[in-house]
């Protein structure tokens, strides 16, 4: 994400998401974070949605995010670590 002429310019990045061995990256509003697009329905605050990841060497894991509105705080770590941990039980 880049800003150009005071406009936020978000782009994809190609090559995947490195995340390096035993650390971790979050994924912010206004930073690093997954855009949902093509989605058959709207997303609706206070319930959640089924994504599946796909890593490298671990392959595709299935976690359940939170949906949030707008300005919201976001829970910390261990939260989200819970709920992805559970999510293909």
């Amino acid at each position: 994400m880049s800003t150009r002429d005071g406009v936020m310019v978000m782009r994809p990045v190609e090559e995947g998401l490195p995340i390096p061995a035993g650390q971790t990256v979050a994924l912010t509003s206004g930073g690093l974070h997954l855009m949902l697009t093509g989605l058959k329905a709207p997303l609706v605050e206070g319930r959640s949605v089924a994504v599946t990841l796909q890593f490298e060497r671990a392959g595709k894991m299935a976690v359940l995010l939170d949906v949030l509105g707008v300005g919201a705080q976001a829970p910390g770590p261990a939260d989200g670590a819970a709920k992805a941990e559970h999510a293909h039980h």
